[in-house]
């Protein structure tokens, strides 16, 4: 990993107002260029504002919008991750984050473990992959996702050394508080950094979110955060030293990458317990 310097976003994405939406995503990506980022990630559904019953992009709405965020990362110069709802054959769309590199090459992560609210209005994703940027190779695990371990360990075992987890957290208080505990675990036993956001504010059509940006190191500590309850931009600039040092083993005990000492031929009763 080299030095990278994120962003992170809460904002306010309102459902039918992809445009309006867009707009403020733009404005975000200008500021995230005047400040020489590297990353910039957006909430979950953040083009398109999340519910249940948005209405999903036609194919060439699709191919159109694909084309303007490529030529805001080649312009600019910057990775983004940014959130929207994804039609397919089914009528249960795929919550999906693109992940455009400054290169104009697109990839997308479809969201694999669906809340139980979800389930009937959405499908699964299949996959857990892992991305190359210039400076990184980063994971995403979105809200819902961020409370089972084995999908941070798999991203971390497949090279990943920042996960950002985009949330659409419809949680107004405490946020901060329940994030330090099991994002700060995802972060210290995978030794990776974790980059959360979450949308904020109404999505027009009755649901209100909690916002909240946090950047842990890979030893679970904040090194940047943001609970002020408005729409901004978090800037933090993630130091490789630690993370390089401990998953090459180039110091003492405390700063072991334990996942060099694991025995998976024990652990096959994960997948035996369904």
């Amino acid at each position: 990993m080299k030095k990278t310097k994120i962003a992170l976003v809460q904002m306010e994405s309102l459902v039918g107002e992809r445009q309006r939406n867009l707009k403020k995503i733009e404005h975000y990506i200008k500021e995230a260029y005047k400040n020489k980022v590297d990353i910039i990630c957006f909430p979950e559904a953040s083009i398109d504002g999340y519910s249940k019953q948005v209405d999903c992009a036609k194919d060439e709405e699709v191919s159109k919008l694909r084309k303007i965020l490529t030529a805001w990362a080649m312009d600019y110069s910057i990775t983004i991750l940014v959130g929207f709802i994804e039609g397919n054959s089914t009528d249960k769309p795929y919550i999906t984050h693109l992940i455009i590199t400054p290169d104009g090459k697109i990839d997308f992560y479809r969201k694999s473990h669906l809340g139980k609210s979800e389930i009937e209005h959405f499908s699964s994703g299949n996959e857990l992959p892992v991305f190359k940027t210039p400076t990184s190779s980063i994971g995403i695990q979105m809200c819902w996702e961020t409370h089972f371990p084995e999908i941070s360990r798999v991203l971390a075992l497949k090279g990943a050394t920042i996960i950002f987890t985009p949330f659409a957290s419809p949680v107004k208080t405490g946020e901060k508080g329940i994030w330090l505990k099991y994002l700060a675990a995802r972060a210290y036993d995978n030794t990776v950094f974790i980059a959360a956001c979450n949308l904020i504010g109404t999505n027009g059509k009755g649901a209100t979110f909690g916002g909240g940006l946090l950047v842990l190191d890979p030893k679970g500590n904040s090194i940047g955060e943001d609970f002020n309850g408005e729409e901004s931009i978090l800037f933090v600039e993630l130091d490789p030293e630690l993370i390089n040092c401990i998953r090459k083993e180039e110091s003492s005990m405390k700063f072991r990458y334990y996942m060099n000492y694991r025995r998976p031929e024990l652990y096959k009763e994960i997948c035996k317990y369904q």
